[in-house]
């Protein structure tokens, strides 16, 4: 059953072993009953009595349809779970001596990456005696950021780790569009309407 995970983790009806509760709820004011006391209101509902809050003094109790308030609960893990945006981070990689064609294909990439939400790290890998060659890495590095200012803003400058030297940007957050003004020119005369006459 979907709701397992839940279901282990509160206490209901006959399971409460406080000798006395405290019951909230929309319907109710917040008052402490004896357990047994509790368990009667909850079955004159024909609902039950589910344990909220076990670590309070006294536990805290609604009075509420289990399953109901599962699935309540179900559904607020998942709006929290929706709320916590997941950013991956893309990698893009260069040589030192990338020539344009595959400079602007992973440049495209990039953009692409960037509009879904995601950050791109780019680096140059530099082989042997290619390290001789870091300014030029870092200059494309610099050139790839300067591409993308429309996109991304730069986390961090390029960087030299061993044998890369790395770049990461973040996505812009989308600025939403200013309303065009519909305001009508006033350089036209505003139109007089002639009085109609009654026909008789």
């Amino acid at each position: 059953m979907k709701n397992d995970s839940l279901k282990g983790q509160y206490r209901i009806n006959e399971q409460i072993r406080a000798k006395e509760v405290r019951i909230v709820g929309d319907d109710m004011e917040s008052k402490v009953y004896p357990i047994f006391q509790a368990l009667k209101l909850a079955e004159e509902k024909e609902l039950d009595l589910v344990e909220i809050s076990p670590n309070a003094q006294p536990p805290v109790c609604r009075i509420i349809d289990h399953s109901k308030f599962l699935y309540q609960q179900k559904k607020r893990q998942k709006e929290q779970k929706a709320k916590q945006v997941k950013v991956n981070v893309k990698e893009i990689r260069f040589g030192p001596q990338t020539d344009d064609h595959d400079y602007n294909f992973k440049l495209k990439h990039a953009k692409g990456f960037l509009e879904d939400g995601d950050k791109v790290k780019a680096y140059v890998f530099f082989k042997g005696r290619s390290i001789l060659f870091k300014e030029q890495g870092e200059v494309l590095l610099l050139r790839f950021a300067n591409d993308l200012e429309d996109f991304a803003k730069v986390d961090q400058m390029p960087i030299l780790e061993g044998k890369r030297m790395t770049i990461q940007l973040s996505p812009k957050k989308k600025e939403l569009p200013k309303k065009a003004v519909t305001s009508k020119p006033a350089t036209s005369a505003p139109k007089v309407e002639e009085p109609q006459q009654d026909e008789e």
